[in-house]
């Protein structure tokens, strides 16, 4: 835990945020919410707050579940109320992370009024209640100039059993356009009945959806009259919301989500934290789910001499080959520590192995003679003998585990080469825990990797949970569903390898050439297939 210097931590003023974690999908955090879980010392949060936000802690904040099924709780109310009261007292900095909004149906008033009589600072940052967002990804605004000019927000969890309720059902039938309900699927029964004997028309449009904002999102339309057997036969589970009103039939017309080319599709990214963002913008931007499981983190050499020399003696390369972005940003970080200008470079013909990397290049000012038509080693080892004569110099700046036939083929092809490691490749796989738990559910639908050592990585991150075997890990894969899609075919060779099905190669080995793949596998027009 990070402490100041020359203070004790029962010298500190603590404090409590309540932040409302939203609705589900992770893009609908609030700035202000980001800001207090990097702060925290301690995270209290819930079943509905995204576990993709955790990952916006310290790495030595205290972690703690307090979530709440309809049919158990982890903690109850009273005993969360006094770990914020206990954590804050010793002067942590403890962020409570709610699903929706803190003060809406989410007892965050509750837990203020105890940080009050406790004489504990606390701040409220709102959050995205699912009673909006839900209905507005699947397609149904909650007013509308022709339909609707007001909404009530209603919890569904009131005891069916008391004797008189605490809503006031004759108004809401007849009074308000839209009904909202929070935490009503178990008594979605009641709550038709309820509005049907106080006046509200059968016929009127009810949908019921469940899961929303999450790639599960399903949701069922009906009619008060017969949307609990629509839900039944659906099988339809909590959470949901459940929308009343005309603004239902809107979406006929305004249903966006659901159209979207990677709707209810949750990728596992396993690229490396540095990279994975471009792959997972790409996912999200097309309505999927992008889940980063970085299984490989980017470290610095073991030893600097072989790069140092090669540097001090940078002018007497003809070739700079580079095979990846992360060997550009590591040569290049190397040359600023050594105080090296990027003039000295001044002659020295660039080749880059793909488009990715290329641009890497470009954008530290240099422009690259050579990409080969095929993203792969063997291709630009080809390419490159064909321009380069006998005898020059070239300087490969890879990674450690880098495979050796680039370098091989051009020594044999009568070049000069020094292979020299930039970087190394090493195992992360943090979050692993709830990768295997999606895995089990059955809730991943495609599994990318963009090189071999993510391939490898991910089997050693996942078997390094419970002592699973690299078959066991394919096994477990095989039985979630879940499509293995490689970024080429020396990926897909390496996973097949390692006992993993590959579903989907890329034609053109980018990261647009991966996602064009999974998009054409959905369509049904997969661009490549390779099985066992």
């Amino acid at each position: 835990m990070q402490i100041e210097a020359g203070v004790d931590v029962m010298d500190r003023k603590g404090k409590v945020y309540l932040v409302g974690a939203g609705p589900g999908d992770p893009g609908l955090i609030t700035l202000r919410a980001v800001e207090c879980i990097a702060e925290a010392d301690v995270v209290v949060y819930d079943r509905l707050a995204s576990r993709r936000l955790l990952g916006y802690a310290r790495e030595d904040a205290e972690m703690v579940y307090v979530g709440k099924a309809p049919d158990r709780h982890t903690l109850r109310q009273e005993e969360i109320n006094a770990l914020l009261v206990d954590r804050a007292s010793r002067g942590l900095v403890v962020t409570r992370l709610k699903g929706g909004d803190p003060f809406l149906f989410g007892r965050g008033g509750e837990e203020a009024e105890v940080l009050r009589e406790e004489g504990i600072p606390f701040e409220v940052v709102p959050g995205v209640t699912s009673a909006i967002a839900v209905p507005a990804y699947a397609g149904i605004p909650l007013t509308h100039r022709e339909h609707a000019s007001s909404v009530a927000l209603i919890t569904g969890h009131e005891d069916p059993t008391k004797a008189e309720s605490a809503l006031n059902w004759a108004h809401l039938a007849r009074g308000v356009d839209t009904l909202v309900f929070l935490m009503g699927m178990k008594n979605l029964p009641m709550i038709v009945e309820r509005l049907i004997r106080h006046g509200r028309d059968p016929g009127t449009p009810v949908a019921v959806i469940g899961y929303g904002t999450l790639p599960e999102q399903r949701t069922v339309r009906g009619t008060l009259w017969d949307i609990v057997q629509a839900v039944e036969e659906a099988g339809l589970r909590p959470p949901a919301v459940i929308v009343v009103g005309d603004v239902v039939t809107l979406r006929d017309r305004l249903n966006w989500r659901e159209e979207m080319p990677l709707f209810g599709q949750r990728v596992l990214v396993t690229r490396s934290r540095a990279q994975a963002s471009a792959l997972s913008a790409r996912i999200e931007a097309l309505g999927g789910e992008a889940w980063e499981f970085p299984v490989i983190a980017i470290a610095e050499p073991e030893d600097y001499a072989a790069l140092d020399g090669a540097i001090e003696e940078i002018g007497k390369y003809q070739w700079l080959v580079f095979t990846s972005a992360n060997g550009v940003e590591a040569f290049f970080a190397r040359l600023r520590s050594r105080g090296v200008d990027i003039r000295a470079l001044q002659g020295i013909k660039v080749a880059a192995i793909g488009v990715a990397t290329a641009r890497a290049v470009e954008e530290r000012g240099l422009l690259v003679e050579l990409v080969p038509e095929e993203f792969r080693a063997e291709t630009l080892a080809r390419e490159l003998l064909a321009r380069a004569g006998v005898g020059e110099r070239v300087l490969l700046a890879r990674a450690d585990i880098a495979r050796p036939v680039l370098a091989e083929m051009l020594a044999a092809g009568g070049l000069e080469v020094d292979d020299v490691t930039v970087y190394r490749t090493v195992l992360d796989g943090s979050g692993r825990e709830e990768v295997l738990k999606l895995l089990r559910e059955g809730r991943i639908q495609f599994i990318t990797f963009t090189s071999s050592s993510t391939v490898k990585n991910f089997v050693k991150a996942l078997g390094g949970v419970e002592g699973l075997t690299a078959g066991e890990v394919a096994d477990l894969v095989a039985a979630s569903g879940a499509q293995v899609a490689c970024i080429g075919p020396i990926t897909a060779a390496t996973a097949r390898e390692m006992g993993l099905s590959v579903n989907i190669v890329a034609e053109e080995y980018t990261i647009e050439g991966l996602i064009g793949a999974i998009m054409g596998r959905l369509r049904g027009t997969p661009e490549e297939e390779i099985s066992q």
